[in-house]
This record gives C-alpha cells, structure tokens and sequence, in this order.
C-alpha cells in the first residue's frame, strides 16, 4: 500500500549541527580530512567551554560542555543560513569547528546585552552575563528567536522613551530615579502632544498637580477628546511604529479624562490605573502647595474645617494610609466589622458576603462625610470612588470562582497579611 501524500513523516529530533554534518559528508561537500580537523578541535572546544562555566576536571561538566557547544553551532547555523543543510554544510566546510562555536556563543552575548525589561528603573541591575550565557546556551533556537524578538522590540520602547523625554529636556537618569516604565513614558508623550502640544517646546513634563489643573482647563473650554494621534516632529522612522503601538490606548484614556464625570484628583491618585499607565513626575513642592492653598480656599469660607470624630480616631487608630482607609471603607461597604487590617482568611469571606448579599459603597462615603476630619473629606471620598469605580466589577463577580482576582486586588489596595 503506498504513503499517502499527507502521512505522517517521522520527527527528526537530531540536533541541526548534526543534520548539516551528515548531509555535508553525505553530498561530498565535507571530505575526511575536514572531519579530521573536527575530530581535533571538537576536545580542545570542550574542555575551554567547561572551563569557563565550571571546570574541566568534572565528568558531567565536559558532558554538559558538550551538549552546550553543538547547540551553540547549531544556532549559529540555523540562525545564518535559515535552516538550509547545503549553507550550513558549506559553513562547516569553510571555517573552523570552534569559530561556528563561537559565533553562537557571540549571538546569545548580543541578545543578553539587550535590555530585558523596559522599566527604567532596572538599568544596571541585569544579571552577569555567565549566568544568563549558561542558560541560553543549552535553549532552542525557536526560543532564541522569540526572546530576540522581545528584547528587541524592549530596546525600542526605551530608546522611543528617551527620544520623546529628552523633548521635554528630562533626562535619563531622572526616569531611572523614578522607575519609569518606557512605554508609560510614551504614552505621556503623546497625550501631551495631544493636550498641551506648547509643553514640548517648553520643556514642560507633567506632574499630578500640573497636569491636574491643564484637565480642570480643558475641560472648561470643553474640549473634545481627539480621534487620532500626531506623533511629535522629527521621530526617527525606526521608532514610529512602537510609539504608534500606544496610541490605542492613549485614545481610549482621553474621553475619560476629559469628559468631567471622574475628578481628575481621582483619576491621579497614586495607586490609580491611570498612574500605574502613564508617567508624571513626582514635586512635593506643588503638592504641598496646592494642599494648603486648598485649605485657605476653606478658611476663607467662613467656618474652621471640622476635626474628625471620635469614631474616626477610634476605628483607624492613627492609621490614615490609603491602603488603611481603603481596608475600612471596603470593609463598611459589605457590612463587616470596622477594620484596617484584614487576614487572607477575613478577606476571602469578605468577598464571599459582598458576592453573597451585595455591597453598599453608599455606606462607606456617608462614614466619610459623617466621621472624618473636613479638610480630608474630599480627598477621602475620592479616593473611595475611584476605588469602586476600578474594583466593583472584579470584588462582585461571579466568574473569579476561587477568589483569585478580588484577592489580588484586595492585596494591591488594602492591607491584608498571610
């Protein structure tokens, strides 16, 4: 019975040095005096490989050495010839067993040397390269590739990071300073270009409280949300295309931020989504600023803001941090004991009772009003309706059977220990 065109054909799972090795001697391209040659280099390779990992007077780490430079010259192969047995065969022909070695070895040193993540804040702090050269050595070449991809596509976020930063003359190592993510830097970028495109040329990046009064502006001219991004002039060409990767996003923010049903105080809140998307510069300065001139504006009105209750001082017990408030408010909310501090075990069956008997957000904004000290209360609140805005869908759904995502949120916001 002959095969059928579409039969299955057996894995050749032979390393691709060895394939191109057995297809050269078997076309006449590698002659025996070639082999003689490998055959003489092949130990010398060996033993400086495991010398330089390990040592060369263990039984498994020449074994391991081995294994490591036949991978190393079957990426270099694949890598430069696409796979093709008759290149490869006449790669192997043409230069020394060690130099194919070597080269593969110089490849994974070029992928190592890219950045492996975008946050700025991680420059300098890579792992040595021995380490990485050892793990990478023994890897395949698909995943060779994908991680080539990747880091590439991580080195151009940073450098299109650092373009559009050093338009606003901030510098690199401020964004190292702050632990900036390259692509939240971009997605400033261009929504700058895109609210205040005079800011650019007056080296103007934003902080929360500046970039807080430019929505409060344009929001009173009305200002509609753009329906398209322009990058800034003179982007080079081989970065477009990574800054055009954000602008999705970019647009999708801008309604939201421009059509007044979300206060922009809300919006900026540090623990926020909003924040964790985008990159503004941290000034104490103006935020102490635009704390007291706030407070004046409520002297001003007549009456002394009020202090908080004896409730309040008793339930937070001085503990006055968002993630201390957000614990009480969410823990009002469901109708549970007043707490700033839950357990996993608390926090779970919290959850279980809002997805059981619902929640009531009403609950803890009227505490706010009732309990808290008046110069805090519109802050408190705003913080509270953010979070109800970013944590409903997820602490009331009935899809997180085990809890696993309204955990996690309660992690990130609240305070809840092992």
């Amino acid at each position: 019975m002959a095969a059928s065109p579409s039969a299955l054909q057996l894995h050749d799972a032979r390393p691709f040095f060895e394939k191109a090795l057995v297809h050269g001697v078997h076309h006449g391209i590698i002659d025996a005096a070639k082999l003689d040659a490998m055959n003489a280099d092949a130990p010398k390779g060996m033993v400086q490989i495991a010398r330089y990992f390990g040592s060369e007077f263990l039984r498994p780490e020449l074994e391991k050495a081995r294994d490591r430079m036949v991978n190393l010259i079957s990426l270099y192969l694949l890598d430069s010839t696409g796979g093709d047995l008759n290149k490869a065969a006449a790669s192997l022909r043409d230069h020394s067993f060690l130099s194919r070695s070597k080269a593969g070895s110089d490849m994974l040193k070029r992928l190592i040397a890219l950045p492996e993540s975008s946050n700025f804040g991680m420059a300098g702090y890579a792992d040595a390269e021995t380490p990485l050269l050892a793990v990478w050595s023994l890897r395949s070449h698909t995943d060779y590739r994908a991680e080539l991809a990747r880091r590439t596509e991580v080195a151009q976020a940073i450098a299109a990071a650092q373009w559009l930063a050093e338009q606003y003359d901030l510098d690199t190592d401020e964004l190292e300073a702050a632990g900036a993510d390259a692509e939240a830097v971009i997605r400033t970028g261009l929504l700058m270009q895109a609210l205040a495109p005079k800011a650019m040329a007056l080296g103007e990046w934003p902080n929360a409280t500046s970039f807080e009064k430019l929505l409060l502006a344009l929001r009173k001219k009305k200002q509609p949300p753009a329906t398209a991004l322009r990058l800034p002039a003179g982007v080079p060409p081989e970065l477009r295309e990574v800054m055009l990767a954000q602008s999705a996003a970019v647009l999708a923010d801008m309604p939201r931020l421009l059509d007044g049903a979300t206060p922009p105080r809300t919006l900026l809140r540090p623990t926020g989504t909003f924040r964790a998307r985008y990159f503004l510069l941290d000034d104490p300065l103006a935020e102490v600023d635009n704390y007291h001139r706030s407070l004046d504006a409520l002297e001003e009105g007549g009456e002394p803001p009020l202090p908080a209750s004896k409730t309040w001082t008793k339930t937070t017990q001085g503990n006055d941090d968002e993630h201390s408030l957000l614990t009480l408010f969410v823990c009002l909310a469901a109708g549970t004991p007043k707490k700033t501090l839950l357990t996993e075990k608390t926090a779970a069956s919290l959850i279980r009772k809002i997805r059981k008997s619902g929640w009531q957000p009403a609950l803890a904004a009227d505490f706010i009003r009732t309990h808290a000290a008046g110069a805090y209360q519109q802050d408190y609140t705003t913080l509270w309706t953010a979070f109800v805005q970013d944590a409903e869908k997820t602490l009331t759904s009935d899809s997180d059977y085990q809890l696993h995502d309204a955990l996690a949120l309660l992690r990130r916001e609240c305070n809840v220990v092992g």
